[in-house]
């Protein structure tokens, strides 16, 4: 079945972390076995370029979940449900297999 990354992109800190994250582990595990990875959260990124320097910034990528579904529209019906989507996107991608 194919895999798609869902990145959550930017927003603002939730008013209560502790009660969204509650809504987020209950999210995960209503997708049951088409949650992959749940994900984690990330921190501060860096930019390599061609070049090899080194800079801040990137986009506001604070975290990330893999899901397994039919296709990209049924992944994004379940990205629409997803608790992230109150303080900021989620962003939908299909992994292609190498």
């Amino acid at each position: 079945m194919p895999e798609y990354f869902l990145a959550y992109h930017g927003g603002r800190m939730p008013e209560n972390l502790e009660e969204h994250m509650g809504k987020f582990m209950e999210w995960v595990g209503g997708r049951g076995k088409a949650v992959v990875m749940p994900g984690m959260p990330l921190g501060r990124a860096k930019i390599v370029s061609t070049d090899g320097v080194a800079a801040d910034g990137g986009a506001k990528l604070i975290g990330f979940s893999i899901l397994e579904a039919d296709s990209l529209e049924a992944a994004v019906e379940m990205a629409k449900t997803c608790p992230h989507l109150v303080i900021g996107q989620v962003e939908v991608v299909e992994m292609k297999e190498m």
